[in-house]
């Protein structure tokens, strides 16, 4: 049995000014408009044709019935949601003195897993930089590092020489809110930073002074954009079209570690 709040209007009749003023007021695109129907014509369906608007008891039964019915996280929702903008409208047009959809908590909605290079992949784009130039012993180092390490590009272009701890195989790590974490780095990674600080960085600086591990020919750190730029070109040049982002390769670093 469907219970309602005291002195609540009839649910249809509220669902169809909602819906008036989503449409005149709001200008909401038909697509979404149909979308509002659709959603409200479920809840009438279950709350009865001729019921008042339900509590927060039955909002609640209501939202089990469309797990129960199979419907994803991100189905499900969509109808909360059209839930709490109905509820919250009758509110504001002084229909309801307080909103039981407040208790409505929106499902984690599990995006689609980021696809990831395989360990062939990885190694054509580090094999595509040209290690006969500094520029290309830079870049080989830089991609090592961040298959390696998994860092965040942002961390990537933010490491400093005395970050990196090459006898204990180390980099501290200034990440996210300025939280700092230490991270391990592999031999191979750590042998390519090795060449490229042999002879490399320093052809690049051409006698300029910078705090930071990798730079670029005008002597400056690295942006998050100036990578993508790097790896697109060796990922082009390596034959992979696909995916070859930063963001891919930090979770072909997690896949491949796990593997």
């Amino acid at each position: 049995m469907i219970g309602t709040m005291p002195n609540a209007p009839a649910l249809k009749p509220a669902a169809e000014s909602f819906l008036d003023f989503c449409r005149n007021e709001k200008g909401l695109a038909p697509n979404s408009l149909a979308a509002y129907e659709a959603d409200l014509a479920k809840f009438i369906e279950f709350a009865g044709e001729g019921a008042s608007l339900p509590e927060a008891d039955d909002l609640r039964r209501y939202v089990d019935s469309l797990y129960a019915r199979g419907l994803s996280s991100r189905s499900i929702a969509r109808h909360m949601t059209t839930l709490r903008n109905l509820y919250a409208y009758l509110l504001r047009e002084g229909q309801l003195e307080h909103d039981p959809a407040l208790v409505l908590t929106l499902p984690r909605q599990w995006t689609a897993l980021p696809k990831y290079l395989s360990l062939e992949d990885i190694e054509r784009i580090i094999r595509a930089a040209d290690g006969s130039r500094p520029a290309g012993v830079r870049d080989r180092a830089m991609l090592e590092f961040l298959y390696a390490t998994g860092l965040r590009v942002s961390e990537l272009c933010q490491v400093r020489l005395t970050d990196l701890n090459a006898e204990l195989g180390v980099v501290r790590v200034t990440g996210k809110g300025n939280k700092q974490r230490v991270v391990p780095v592999g031999s191979v990674a750590l042998r390519a930073v090795s060449d490229y600080l042999a002879g490399a960085r320093g052809a690049l600086l051409k006698g300029r002074a910078s705090p930071y591990l990798f730079v670029t020919g005008r002597g400056s750190k690295f942006t998050r954009q100036g990578f993508w730029k790097l790896l697109s070109v060796h990922a082009r040049k390596a034959g992979v079209f696909r995916a070859a982002t930063p963001h891919v390769i930090r979770h072909s670093f997690a896949t491949h570690l796990l593997e």
